[in-house]
């Protein structure tokens, strides 16, 4: 059975040099990093204490032993977030389902949506999967045209041939996208679904396995995304990401583009094909 919480305590702990922390660098280190003792011994707990946490076979620990192991560690707050989580796995909720099996988003949302009409945007949902998107959207990524099963940015990211062609930075998009899919991991360990998507992509994909053994985790807030389209070329974006009120598992993410740059251009000439009466734009994403 998977120890999600010692796996991740071993890898935080495995890069911190002894130097790091005030600790003498001698000796032959069976790992790298810091010893389980060592923790121990700086966040002010036993060593006895600190292996049955770190073997997930302790009692409940409390906010003072998690901070002190968070200081000693170098976590940030999402990696704080992802330890609390790990040591406390909270009791996974069901969230309403459309047919198909996908998450409800409210008409409110979807109104939102059909009115970005200069701005392609859609929807995340639990595990990444894509629940919902707005024209320009759909120009973009070609949601639409996907089977159901495939609408999920990590699947995309390791199992559609064409993603290291499509993503210019896919090495960039590869590493932020299992950073967030561990982080909705902690979020919900007893997801089924969540397994059986990561499951898949460690069967398929040796870079997904790697990065998934390292234990990063990490928000996707806002940063840049470079595509390339096969119709309109090369699309430099940047992106937010913004929690929808009363929709703790949605996100809203848009792409953004300068004003009468290149991309705003070709984004224009996007819109306006995707708006008229030609035949369906299919866009592997």
């Amino acid at each position: 059975m998977e120890n999600t919480l010692g796996e991740f305590l071993r890898s935080r702990r495995a890069r911190i040099r002894p130097e790091e922390v005030g600790l003498p660098s001698y000796g032959r280190r069976r790992v790298p990093g810091l010893r389980r003792e060592e923790v121990a011994q700086l966040a002010g707990v036993s060593a006895d204490y600190y292996v049955r946490l770190e073997q997930g076979r302790g009692p409940s620990v409390s906010d003072a032993v998690l901070d002190a192991v968070a200081r000693v560690l170098g976590l940030n707050g999402v990696e704080r977030e992802h330890l609390g989580l790990l040591a406390r796995p909270p009791r996974d909720g069901v969230r309403p389902a459309a047919p198909g099996g996908e998450a409800a988003v409210r008409p409110g949302v979807r109104l939102l949506l059909d009115r970005m009409t200069e701005v392609p945007a859609f929807v995340l949902g639990r595990r990444m999967d894509v629940i919902a998107w707005n024209a320009l959207g759909d120009a973009v990524n070609g949601f639409a045209a996907l089977p159901p099963g495939e609408r999920n940015q990590a699947w995309q990211a390791f199992r559609n041939p064409r993603a290291r062609e499509f993503y210019a930075q896919w090495p960039t998009v590869a590493e932020e996208t299992v950073s967030y899919l561990r982080l909705d991991a902690g979020r919900h360990p007893d997801d089924p679904r969540l397994a059986e998507l990561v499951d898949e992509l460690c069967e398929h994909s040796p870079e997904f396995r790697r990065l998934w053994a390292d234990h990063e985790v990490r928000e996707k807030s806002w940063g840049r995304k470079v595509l390339r389209h096969p119709l309109v070329g090369e699309l430099d974006f940047g992106y937010e990401t913004l929690a929808l009120p009363g929709e703790t598992e949605q996100r809203l993410v848009a792409y953004t583009a300068e004003p009468a740059g290149p991309t705003a251009q070709r984004l224009a000439l996007l819109a306006s094909w995707a708006a008229g009466p030609a035949e369906q734009l299919e866009v592997d994403a």
